[in-house]
């Protein structure tokens, strides 16, 4: 298999985002990351590199930002305590690793692809993921490295919201960053890091390091990375979910994400409320999707001429990369 077409895109979490909920520079800093990411992840695949290198690299540099939920200003648990979530995998073998509940891992993805590369296990967990991770030459780092300001109010207005009984917003709530990519021999891979949601319960694990639900790759059909309500990502095992209507069904990759995102999952309802769900995905040909049932969501991707967009909302930003 082979193409001249690469293809590169990322998401770092959708919500309802008002406008009002970051300052200006918080906007501008957001979008700079994004585009920073983008910037990473085509180095590498513009320099002949592979999809599961470009998607690790561009994912690390989301993770290092304290402005998205994975890595440094991940979300705090109950306890006030991090657990992080990542996984990552090659379309072109069905290989895989992920961890999570990690607590001292400063790149959580860059641990999962060391997994999947030691071929022993796709999945580890809790303390053991953290001293394999330390074991393959990842250096742990302090609690306090992945604490920001943000998170810590965050998670005194999720407190809130319980003991008054009302709904706090899916940014205060969530958040998750993932990339996607096609590199230049066809291949494609997908990589999601996240912090989980803010006061989830200690020990809970949602879909981004879930294959299958918010992660999944296959060469040939598409790579997808999902950000929203884990849960649901996992029940509707939403990567594979597109992955088999473009397989078995023949839909083409906008059909198929967005029919998941705004029809199985536009459906259904938490509370009254809209399950909020996005993603991003590309095909064997690089055609890229990133579809989304909230008022906005983290996004870019680069067209195959090497121009660069980032966008929050509506309003798409050309980015130098």
């Amino acid at each position: 298999m082979g193409t001249a077409r690469q293809a590169l895109a990322i998401h770092g979490g959708c919500g309802v985002l008002p406008h009002d909920s970051m300052t200006l520079a918080e906007w501008d800093g957001a979008r700079s990351d994004l585009g920073r990411a983008l910037a990473a992840g085509w180095a590498v695949l513009s320099g002949g590199g592979s999809a599961v290198a470009a998607v690790e690299a561009a994912v690390n540099v989301m993770e290092d930002s304290p402005h998205f939920n994975a890595g440094h200003g991940a979300a705090l648990n109950a306890d006030g305590v991090h657990e992080l979530d990542a996984s990552i995998m090659d379309g072109a073998t069905l290989e895989a690793g992920a961890i999570s509940a990690a607590r001292h891992i400063r790149n959580p993805v860059s641990a999962a692809r060391a997994l999947m590369n030691d071929g022993r296990a796709v999945f580890l967990t809790g303390p053991d993921a953290d001293r394999f991770a330390e074991a393959a030459g990842f250096a742990p780092v302090a609690q306090e490295y992945f604490t920001t300001q943000k998170r810590v109010e965050a998670l005194a207005a999720m407190k809130a919201h319980a003991l008054a009984g009302t709904e706090a917003s899916e940014n205060e709530k969530h958040g998750t960053v993932g990339a996607v990519a096609l590199d230049l021999a066809g291949h494609l891979a997908a990589a999601t890091s996240t912090g989980g949601y803010t006061n989830k319960p200690p020990g809970r694990v949602g879909d981004s390091p879930v294959i299958g639900a918010g992660t999944y790759a296959r060469d040939g059909v598409c790579a997808v990375s999902g950000t929203g309500k884990g849960e649901y990502f996992i029940r509707h095992v939403v990567g594979h979910e597109i992955a088999a209507r473009m397989a078995y069904l023949g839909e083409c990759l906008e059909e198929a994400s967005e029919r998941v995102v705004m029809e199985d999952l536009g459906a259904t309802r938490q509370h009254g409320e809209i399950i909020g769900a996005g993603l991003v995905a590309i095909d064997a040909e690089g055609r890229v999707s990133a579809p989304y049932n909230t008022a906005g969501m983290f996004r870019g991707w680069v067209t195959p001429d090497g121009r660069a967009y980032v966008a929050t909302h509506d309003e798409l930003h050309e980015v130098t990369l």
